[in-house]
Protein backbone atom coordinates (compact mmCIF):
# COMPACT_ATOMS: atom_id res chain seq x y z
CA UNK A 1 0.00 0.00 0.00
CA UNK A 2 1.00 3.33 -0.75
CA UNK A 3 -0.02 6.84 -1.68
CA UNK A 4 -0.82 10.63 1.00
CA UNK A 5 0.68 10.06 4.43
CA UNK A 6 3.21 7.93 3.07
CA UNK A 7 6.96 7.82 5.18
CA UNK A 8 9.28 9.16 2.72
CA UNK A 9 12.68 8.10 4.78
CA UNK A 10 15.08 6.68 2.26
CA UNK A 11 16.33 3.72 3.55
CA UNK A 12 13.57 3.13 6.37
CA UNK A 13 10.16 3.26 4.39
CA UNK A 14 8.56 0.79 2.29
CA UNK A 15 10.02 0.90 -1.37
CA UNK A 16 7.70 3.44 -3.57
CA UNK A 17 8.44 5.91 -0.74
CA UNK A 18 11.66 5.11 -0.80
CA UNK A 19 12.16 5.11 -4.30
CA UNK A 20 10.27 8.70 -4.50
CA UNK A 21 12.76 9.99 -2.16
CA UNK A 22 15.86 8.81 -3.87
CA UNK A 23 14.95 9.64 -7.67
CA UNK A 24 13.63 12.88 -6.04
CA UNK A 25 16.64 14.38 -4.26
CA UNK A 26 18.99 12.78 -7.46
CA UNK A 27 16.50 15.31 -9.48
CA UNK A 28 17.24 18.11 -7.52
CA UNK A 29 21.42 17.57 -7.13
CA UNK A 30 21.83 16.55 -11.34
CA UNK A 31 22.58 12.62 -9.93
CA UNK A 32 23.83 10.86 -12.98
CA UNK A 33 22.23 7.47 -11.72
CA UNK A 34 19.76 6.19 -8.95
CA UNK A 35 20.92 2.89 -7.96
CA UNK A 36 18.02 0.12 -6.61
CA UNK A 37 18.71 -2.62 -4.18
CA UNK A 38 18.70 -5.93 -5.50
CA UNK A 39 18.40 -7.22 -8.91
CA UNK A 40 15.47 -5.65 -9.86
CA UNK A 41 13.92 -8.95 -10.79
CA UNK A 42 11.60 -9.53 -8.10
CA UNK A 43 7.59 -8.72 -8.38
CA UNK A 44 5.46 -6.66 -6.69
CA UNK A 45 2.12 -5.89 -6.17
CA UNK A 46 0.99 -2.23 -4.77
CA UNK A 47 -2.34 -0.78 -4.11
CA UNK A 48 -2.92 3.09 -3.97
CA UNK A 49 -4.10 3.60 -0.09
CA UNK A 50 -7.70 5.08 -1.28
CA UNK A 51 -8.58 1.95 -3.74
CA UNK A 52 -7.68 0.08 0.11
CA UNK A 53 -9.91 2.39 2.28
CA UNK A 54 -12.16 1.89 -0.88
CA UNK A 55 -11.89 -1.54 -0.67
CA UNK A 56 -12.47 -1.90 3.02
CA UNK A 57 -15.75 0.27 2.98
CA UNK A 58 -16.96 -2.15 -0.16
CA UNK A 59 -16.69 -5.12 2.30
CA UNK A 60 -17.94 -3.22 5.17
CA UNK A 61 -21.06 -2.77 3.14
CA UNK A 62 -22.25 -5.95 2.30
CA UNK A 63 -24.92 -7.68 3.41
CA UNK A 64 -24.15 -10.45 6.17
CA UNK A 65 -25.99 -12.94 3.75
CA UNK A 66 -23.58 -11.75 1.07
CA UNK A 67 -20.59 -12.00 2.86
CA UNK A 68 -21.07 -15.03 4.73
CA UNK A 69 -22.32 -17.09 0.98
CA UNK A 70 -18.87 -16.02 -0.06
CA UNK A 71 -17.14 -16.41 2.81
CA UNK A 72 -16.71 -20.11 4.69
CA UNK A 73 -15.89 -19.70 9.07
CA UNK A 74 -12.95 -19.26 10.66
CA UNK A 75 -12.03 -18.82 6.76
CA UNK A 76 -13.45 -15.22 6.27
CA UNK A 77 -10.68 -13.23 5.14
CA UNK A 78 -10.91 -10.96 2.07
CA UNK A 79 -7.41 -10.33 0.42
CA UNK A 80 -7.28 -6.76 -1.07
CA UNK A 81 -5.36 -6.26 -4.14
CA UNK A 82 -4.49 -4.24 -7.04
CA UNK A 83 -4.23 -8.10 -9.28
CA UNK A 84 -1.15 -6.60 -10.84
CA UNK A 85 2.73 -7.36 -10.29
CA UNK A 86 5.82 -5.09 -11.27
CA UNK A 87 8.87 -5.75 -11.30
CA UNK A 88 11.24 -3.30 -8.66
CA UNK A 89 13.24 -2.69 -12.14
CA UNK A 90 9.84 -1.79 -13.85
CA UNK A 91 8.42 -0.04 -10.65
CA UNK A 92 11.68 1.94 -10.71
CA UNK A 93 11.50 3.01 -13.96
CA UNK A 94 7.57 4.04 -13.34
CA UNK A 95 8.97 5.94 -10.43
CA UNK A 96 11.69 7.75 -12.64
CA UNK A 97 9.13 9.16 -14.82
CA UNK A 98 6.72 10.26 -12.51
CA UNK A 99 9.21 12.43 -10.32
CA UNK A 100 11.18 13.29 -13.95
CA UNK A 101 14.78 12.43 -13.26
CA UNK A 102 16.46 12.36 -16.40
CA UNK A 103 19.32 9.77 -15.27
CA UNK A 104 20.34 6.16 -15.10
CA UNK A 105 18.92 3.34 -13.34
CA UNK A 106 21.41 0.53 -12.05
CA UNK A 107 20.66 -2.63 -9.37
CA UNK A 108 22.91 -3.29 -6.70
CA UNK A 109 23.16 -7.19 -7.01
CA UNK A 110 24.95 -6.79 -3.58
CA UNK A 111 21.79 -5.81 -1.92
CA UNK A 112 19.22 -8.25 -1.05
CA UNK A 113 16.06 -9.17 -3.51
CA UNK A 114 13.69 -10.11 -0.99
CA UNK A 115 10.65 -12.81 -1.71
CA UNK A 116 10.99 -13.24 -5.36
CA UNK A 117 7.34 -12.76 -5.73
CA UNK A 118 4.75 -11.50 -3.38
CA UNK A 119 1.22 -11.07 -5.47
CA UNK A 120 -2.66 -11.70 -3.45
CA UNK A 121 -5.58 -13.50 -4.85
CA UNK A 122 -8.42 -10.69 -4.77
CA UNK A 123 -10.74 -12.75 -7.01
CA UNK A 124 -13.41 -12.80 -4.26
CA UNK A 125 -12.95 -9.11 -3.84
CA UNK A 126 -13.49 -8.76 -7.70
CA UNK A 127 -16.30 -11.22 -7.76
CA UNK A 128 -18.16 -8.81 -4.90
CA UNK A 129 -17.72 -6.29 -7.74
CA UNK A 130 -14.77 -4.30 -6.47
CA UNK A 131 -11.87 -2.89 -8.25
CA UNK A 132 -8.85 -0.54 -8.13
CA UNK A 133 -9.66 2.23 -9.86
CA UNK A 134 -6.39 3.88 -9.36
CA UNK A 135 -3.29 2.68 -11.44
CA UNK A 136 0.25 2.30 -10.63
CA UNK A 137 1.56 5.35 -13.01
CA UNK A 138 -1.31 7.88 -11.89
CA UNK A 139 -0.96 6.39 -8.03
CA UNK A 140 2.84 7.19 -8.38
CA UNK A 141 2.23 11.17 -9.77
CA UNK A 142 -0.27 11.18 -6.97
CA UNK A 143 2.30 9.94 -4.10
CA UNK A 144 5.41 12.40 -5.70
CA UNK A 145 3.06 14.94 -5.22
CA UNK A 146 2.35 14.37 -1.75
CA UNK A 147 5.97 14.16 -1.05
CA UNK A 148 6.21 17.29 -2.64
CA UNK A 149 4.25 18.52 -0.47
CA UNK A 150 5.31 17.19 2.62
CA UNK A 151 8.39 19.25 2.18
CA UNK A 152 6.75 22.37 1.31
CA UNK A 153 5.37 21.88 4.61
CA UNK A 154 8.36 20.82 6.09
CA UNK A 155 9.71 24.38 4.55
CA UNK A 156 6.97 26.27 6.74
CA UNK A 157 7.66 24.62 9.65
CA UNK A 158 4.57 23.01 10.15
CA UNK A 159 5.48 19.51 9.66
CA UNK A 160 8.04 17.15 8.99
CA UNK A 161 9.12 16.43 5.26
CA UNK A 162 10.40 12.62 6.26
CA UNK A 163 8.21 10.99 8.55
CA UNK A 164 10.42 9.06 10.73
Amino acid sequence: MYGPGDNYHAENSHVIPALIRRFHEAKQHDAPTVVIWGTGRPRREFVYVKDMARACVHVMDLSPEVYRAHTLPMQNHINIGSGEEYSIADLAAMVKRAVGYQGNIETDPAKPDGTPRKLLDNSLLKALGWRPEVGLQEGLRLAYEDFLSSLARSNTGTESAVRQ
